[in-house]
């Protein structure tokens, strides 16, 4: 699994300090997407247990939350990397086009951010978006925190 970009990000999950990995190989291109870079599979570097534990070890005390911008389609991999997080007491989050994902990755997020991109009706902040920010656990849909009102 290849991990284009690693960043510290504030506002994809609300109220947690995350740490991003934005994961390229994207299957579903979707029109207008604002990281087209992730769709070239094998683009990054490889994410390594060594790199990602380094990672995790290093924002110990500082992030709170592990996001995942795709890499649903290295299923093995995505579900061993959320178990390592979980078991350091990160919570964790994944951000997919798709409608759903296995059962097996589903059980190791706290929320995730479903839908395909659709410039026309918006991402998570719009009223009118077909993307659905959930906690797991609930199932209950949050995408009031994203909204200003």
């Amino acid at each position: 699994m290849y991990c284009y970009d690693f960043q510290v990000v504030l506002q994809e999950v609300p109220g947690e300090v995350s740490l991003c990995f934005s994961i390229s190989g994207c299957p579903l291109q979707c029109k207008g997407c604002h990281s087209p870079f992730l769709w070239k599979e094998g683009s990054g570097t490889i994410l390594s247990k060594e790199r990602f534990e380094n990672i995790l070890n290093q924002y110990s005390n500082l992030a709170t939350c592990v996001l995942f911008m795709g890499g649903e389609w290295h299923q093995r991999e995505l579900e061993s990397f959320l178990k390592l997080a979980n078991n350091k007491a990160y919570k964790t989050c994944l951000y997919t086009g798709e409608k759903q994902v296995s059962k097996t990755i589903l059980n190791q997020l706290t929320w995730i951010k479903t839908g395909k991109w659709k410039q026309h009706l918006g991402g998570l902040n719009s009223k009118t978006t077909n993307q659905k920010f959930i906690d797991v656990k609930t199932n209950k849909t949050l995408n009031y925190l994203f909204t200003k009102n």
